[in-house]
């Protein structure tokens, strides 16, 4: 035993933990002595008992992975646990706030937390050991638990392409659009073949045709404005292309080792042709922001992180924006079995685990994220197309995934202007909250740049946010 585990007692249990076991006689150590974290005597609540936290200390040359929980006051026995030697183990740092003596993560009071790498991404070696640290702060250098380290980091546990296509047609998601929604996603191809164009800076009046596997495109270097991509000129043709396709749609599959290998990260991309205007919401009232939010070219995701121990599902990250949330197994909506269900909303695209309203902002006042089911959906299986998975040979990037620039032109509107145009139809208490919504705005619903492609996020080789 390497550790306790920890999670809150309103969701089924469902966690895991690694254990070790000492080949050479060296890799493990007993503790020498324990440190009492916490104790839950003076807590005013009904219980059914006393709980104890304890930290191990580890002998010289070797680090502890995990706390200790008894329901004794009395010291558990060195034999409870073991150490890890030093060059085994990694940095790691707080993640998910787990529970506390109070219903959110305070400063003052006990906190539990799980842990993770510190520095994770494909190449990365850290290993979660699945365990849990406590804090009465939210000082993350109080922490003096490591995780595991990957030393023999050969990707042999990552799944084979047959096996990549078991676990999409297992567990790929389920997407509903709202049923009013007007820009829906396309695939890639039809986006190409039904009139999107490619411009090079300084050469703005001779846009050219892409061809329909994007072969054409200037591959790799970097986002150095010198090419972008935009909808046909022509104005009807533009109108019907910005709706996109949902009948060609196809999500485009990242295969990825995480956390030192030990999880495969199924990431599948959506490209819509369009991503629409925000809606402002003010107490009761909706304040339409058009054209703000508007641009061209809108690339979503989810992320599938599957264990390489037992091929579960351990949780699926949900990109919302900029940023992004992720959501564990027994928290999530399933439909045909276990594939779980992402609702990507109305006009923004951002995805959520559950139906309802997302406010960015704070309160009652913020930008509109409204999702709910429909009979426009997604099946992303049955459209799935393996575009990357640099320890399967066999794969072959599409030209497209390798274009670095943007997939859409820099919005041209005075931002300014278009605000004065909703301020001046408002007056008095709403004039105000419409000002403190522009306070709380993310960068990115401006959306003055165009969007670059999944293969330059910082999450493609690296960790989500």
């Amino acid at each position: 035993m390497l550790g306790c585990y920890s999670q809150p007692n309103n969701v089924q249990l469902s966690g895991w933990l690694l254990a070790g076991k000492d080949v050479s006689g060296e890799t493990l150590a007993r503790p020498t002595d324990y440190t009492l974290l916490w104790s839950s005597e003076s807590l005013k609540i009904y219980r059914a008992g006393f709980g104890y936290i304890w930290l191990p200390t580890p002998p010289d040359g070797y680090k502890a992975v995990g706390l200790v929980v008894t329901t004794s006051q009395e010291k558990p026995s060195v034999d409870k646990i073991r150490c890890v030697r030093s060059d085994l183990t990694d940095e790691c740092e707080t993640s998910s706030w787990i529970w506390g003596q109070r219903t959110e993560s305070n400063n003052n009071g006990l906190n539990v937390y799980t842990l993770r790498p510190t520095i994770r991404g494909t190449q990365a070696q850290g290993v979660s050991v699945g365990t849990f640290t406590v804090q009465n702060s939210d000082d993350s250098s109080t922490i003096s638990l490591s995780c595991l380290k990957n030393n023999n980091f050969n990707l042999s546990s990552m799944p084979n392409l047959s096996q990549i296509q078991s676990l999409v047609q297992a567990y790929s998601p389920w997407i509903y659009f709202h049923p009013k929604e007007t820009y829906l996603p396309s695939s890639v191809n039809w986006y190409f073949n039904n009139g999107a164009l490619l411009y090079q800076k300084g050469d703005e009046s001779n846009p050219i045709s892409i061809q329909q596997d994007g072969s054409n495109l200037p591959q790799g270097g970097s986002n150095d404005g010198a090419y972008w991509l935009d909808l046909p000129v022509d104005e009807t043709e533009k109108e019907r292309v910005k709706k996109g396709d949902l009948q060609s749609s196809q999500a485009y599959l990242h295969v990825k080792p995480m956390l030192g290998a030990t999880f495969t990260d199924l990431v599948l991309w959506i490209f819509y042709p369009f991503n629409g205007p925000s809606t402002a919401k003010l107490g009761l009232i909706d304040i339409p922001l058009s054209p703000i939010g508007e641009h061209i070219g809108d690339w979503e995701h989810l992320t599938l992180r599957v264990s390489n121990f037992n091929g579960v599902l351990s949780s699926v990250y949900f990109s919302e924006h900029s940023g992004g949330t992720w959501v564990e197994t027994p928290l999530l909506e399933f439909q045909n079995g276990n594939k779980p269900v992402a609702y990507s909303a109305l006009n923004g695209h951002s995805n959520y685990a559950k139906p309802g309203l997302v406010l960015q902002g704070s309160a009652e006042i913020g930008i509109r994220n409204a999702t709910e089911k429909s009979d426009k959906a997604m099946d992303s299986g049955e459209r799935c197309l393996v575009v990357s998975a640099e320890f399967v040979s066999s794969i072959v990037e599409p030209p497209w995934l390798n274009y670095a620039r943007k997939w859409g032109p820099n919005i041209t509107y005075k931002l300014g202007v278009e605000v004065e145009k909703v301020e001046n139809l408002l007056s008095g208490d709403l004039k105000s909250l419409f000002e403190s919504v522009l306070n709380v705005l993310p960068d990115e619903v401006y959306g003055e740049e165009g969007p670059t492609g999944p293969k330059v996020k910082n999450s493609w080789s690296g960790d989500e946010a």
